[in-house]
């Protein structure tokens, strides 16, 4: 292979560092609110995100007048992308079906998909107030069935968000709250005197964020670890590096580390879209934050084919995969780990982002190579139950059943198949040992 950095990023080993730094705060701050509830919720808050208010939580009559402040063109623009999403994720869950089968006569198998009792949907918008993420959380949750949905979300400029509030509560959110960062995760997931703990956790964040999901998993579910967003360009001479470079920038000023990374098999294109970030960057208002993630956080990538290409990229695992080639169709039937595609130069990753209907919360570092993104299904559980309904179904499996717990060792287990068929079948096996093998068994 013959691949060529023209650009790197910021070593692993310093990446690895800051991550020990971020998990030791996190660690320390959930103890806090595991041992101090609402005490030490409220102590973050005011510390962190400057809002100070006795009860965290939004009344009915506050989020009503929260909403109020909402135009009426952001309130449609809000229902349009809301729409969107819940409209793929209804498809998606009538995708997933109950089934029951009779495997053998009288054996009755069926699983049924139940949704999580209680979700906590985090919200983004201490920096950029994220209207979308409610949607991808909140709404989703909703159509799974999701009896209890907590929303979380920080002040965003000294008070609540009201576009970011408004989709909290079309989208279906029970109870709404204004904490952001580790507070708000951990609040919702420990519980504290007046917030009951959920059974899963969901949404992007911060680095912060994601350590607390991390670090919490276990007590509650996650969705999957979502931490500062990636993106990469797949890109050929096909596309020019003003597209490259924009959808580079787009993503990278999410915060300062903020990965972005072109892949290209044309050195032309590598260079000229270099170039084109730093034109663009002495123009683009959120440059102060984009240009840091480039600097430390940007790769440029040059292969000399597509399958080199195609072999970096899955060994990257990004989280946002923008395909700009003459065969994009290929990697998608190639690729193997990513969040998300966004396949032609039609499509960019502002659209997932926002409107377009799939969900943006995706797997960051290197977890897509185990999960997809945040889904429908997510909100739902698989389970599976049997049932035997005939003597002459009991008998037949539990004198397999009694001979393969045997063949483990495990006694106590073959006497519950045994009991069954010296009850049902009118055989009797001795007390520890496994049932005799009769042709007719088989």
């Amino acid at each position: 292979m013959a691949i060529e950095y023209l650009k790197r990023g910021k070593p692993e080993a310093d990446r690895a560092e800051d991550d020990a730094k971020t998990a030791a705060v996190v660690e320390a701050t959930l103890k806090d609110i595991e041992v101090r509830g609402d005490v030490a919720v409220h102590e973050l808050a005011v510390k962190f995100d400057n809002y100070d208010r006795p009860s965290y939580r939004l009344s009915e009559d506050e989020i009503a007048a929260i909403i109020a402040k909402v135009s009426d063109q952001d309130m449609a623009d809000i229902r349009f992308a809301q729409q969107q999403v819940t409209n793929f994720a209804q498809a998606q869950r009538n995708s997933m079906l109950d089934i029951e089968l009779e495997t053998l006569p009288g054996v009755i198998l069926g699983h049924k998909n139940i949704p999580v009792q209680s979700v906590g949907c985090y919200v983004p918008g201490g920096k950029f107030p994220m209207v979308a993420s409610a949607h991808m959380s909140v709404a989703t949750a909703k159509v799974a069935g999701v009896p209890r949905i907590v929303a979380c979300t920080p002040p965003f400029n000294g008070e609540p968000n009201p576009a970011v509030i408004a989709a909290m509560h079309l989208g279906g959110a029970d109870e709404i709250y204004v904490l952001g960062g580790i507070q708000a995760v951990g609040a919702m997931a420990i519980g504290t005197e007046t917030i009951a703990p959920v059974h899963l956790l969901v949404g992007p964040g911060n680095a912060f964020v994601a350590e607390a999901k991390r670090q919490l998993f276990g007590r509650v579910g996650i969705d999957l670890f979502a931490g500062p967003t990636e993106t990469m360009v797949i890109a050929d001479d096909t596309v020019d590096a003003e597209l490259c470079a924009t959808d580079l920038l787009g993503q990278a000023e999410h915060g300062y580390n903020s990965p972005a990374v072109l892949v290209t098999n044309s050195r032309v294109l590598a260079e000229n879209t270099l170039s084109e970030i730093e034109r663009v960057l002495e123009i683009l208002p959120t440059a102060g934050t984009a240009r840091v993630s480039w600097e430390e956080y940007g790769e440029v990538i040059l292969c000399d084919t597509y399958d080199e290409m195609l072999s970096v990229a899955d060994d990257i695992a990004s989280e946002h995969v923008q395909v700009m080639t003459d065969r994009d169709d290929w990697f998608l039937e190639n690729m193997t780990c990513y969040g998300a595609l966004f396949l032609g130069p039609r499509t960019n990753v502002a659209n997932g982002d926002k409107v377009i209907g799939t969900n943006h919360t995706l797997p960051t570092k290197k977890a897509g190579r185990y999960t997809g993104g945040l889904w429908v299904g997510k909100f739902l559980k698989t389970h599976s139950y049997q049932k035997v309904t005939t003597d002459e179904a009991a008998t037949l499996i539990g004198e397999y059943g009694s001979r393969l717990c045997m063949l483990e060792g495990f006694v106590g287990h073959a006497e519950q198949c045994n009991l069954r068929v010296r009850r049902y079948g009118g055989i009797n096996v001795p007390y520890g040992k496994g049932a005799p093998y009769r042709e007719a068994a088989e």
